[in-house]
């Protein structure tokens, strides 16, 4: 198991983050980080049951799950490893992210890890929500408030168990290390370079400032192409 040595960031930037949608963020991000313009967001798409929940933004805890194979593990070490993974996701900087990879080949989502039992405890934890690839269940019952993007829904957990936790991992197209500071919501999810969060908020409300001229013109009933030429100088000249 591996995890970041950077320090937690102030939890007034997390709470600046937590303000705006996914997509703002990463508008804000091409601006103070465009090197990372091709990577560190989902680029698939994700189911979300629960898609009025706010903006998440916390500390990934990582895992590898699968469940087409049955563990090979005693049950005794079985119950070991799985206090093990739960003092993990319960330590550390905090609010958390639990981000999940399901490692079964072609029969991804095959059986689900998360569900009543798993959301109201990763809850109790100090996560915020889940980032998986893998299937999910109970939506129902589901923790309030606990955000999920997940690969699908599906009914049984089959064989589900954790394989490994702590090291990298790859959801959606995102690669994720433990510590890594996650902001998702119904949209997607992305990695937050820690030095570059602080100036996050700031470039996001700069996109917004750029886009109001243009959306004003496109929402008017006076939309000409002209004026939109004219919205769209006035928009690159706003600093």
């Amino acid at each position: 198991m591996t995890t970041s040595a950077s320090a937690p960031l102030p939890s007034s930037v997390l709470e600046a983050l937590a303000r705006y949608d996914t997509p703002t963020i990463c508008n804000a991000m091409e601006l103070v980080a465009p090197e990372r313009r091709l990577i560190g967001f989902t680029v698939k798409p994700l189911v979300c049951p629960f898609p009025t929940l706010p903006p998440i933004v916390g500390y990934a805890r990582t895992a590898t799950i699968r469940s087409v194979l049955k563990s090979g593990l005693p049950a005794e070490e079985q119950s070991r490893r799985r206090i093990e993974y739960y003092e993990y996701v319960g330590t550390g900087a905090g609010p958390r992210i639990a981000v999940i990879q399901d490692i079964d080949g072609p029969d991804v989502g095959y059986g689900a890890f998360w569900g009543e039992v798993q959301s109201n405890v990763h809850k109790a934890l100090g996560c915020l929500g889940v980032i998986t690839d893998g299937s999910i269940r109970d939506t129902p019952q589901w923790a309030p408030g606990f955000q999920a993007l997940a690969g699908s829904i599906g009914p049984s957990h089959a064989w589900v168990h954790a394989e490994s936790f702590g090291g990298e991992v790859r959801v959606a197209g995102m690669t994720v290390r433990s510590d890594d500071l996650i902001h998702a919501d119904s949209h997607g999810a992305i990695v937050i370079p820690y030095e570059v969060a602080a100036r996050l908020p700031e470039a996001a409300e700069l996109c917004g400032r750029r886009e109001a001229p243009i959306l004003e013109i496109a929402r008017s009933k006076d939309f000409t192409l002209e004026k939109l030429k004219d919205a769209l100088k006035r928009s690159s000249e706003i600093h």
